[in-house]
């Protein structure tokens, strides 16, 4: 499987981005999704997931800001940030679980087997 994440950038706070991740090789629609992040000197942390069925999780940072959404006809997984703050600066991974059961929404990295490149977010003051 593999994972390519885009739609970084630099963006002002108060701003919006779009992340995009494509996903090739297993069937896209039997996994739970999920994005990540790492700001440097943290540990990663859960932004959003979204499972087979289309239930979804975020973290508590990004709840009523951040939307995410895929479509499994193009193998994709969207994660629409607004209102985005300094505080949202980090590298962005999307990450795919296989093993999750439908009504799952995995929250720990651990659970997911296959991992994005990463796509840099920068919030500027």
């Amino acid at each position: 499987v593999q994972l390519q994440a885009s739609g970084g950038g630099l963006v002002q706070a108060g701003g919006s981005l779009r992340l995009s991740c494509v996903a090739s090789g297993r069937t896209f629609s039997r996994a739970a999704m999920g994005w990540f992040r790492q700001a440097p000197g943290k540990e990663r942390e859960l932004v959003a997931v979204i499972g087979r069925g289309g239930s979804a999780y975020y973290g508590d940072s990004v709840k009523g800001r951040f939307t995410i959404s895929r479509d499994n006809a193009k193998r994709t997984v969207l994660l629409q940030m607004n209102s985005l703050r300094p505080e949202d600066t980090a590298v962005y991974y999307c990450a795919a679980d296989y093993n999750a059961i439908l009504s799952h929404t995995p929250q720990n990295p651990d659970d997911y087997e296959y991992w994005g490149q990463g796509t840099q977010v920068t919030v500027s003051s």
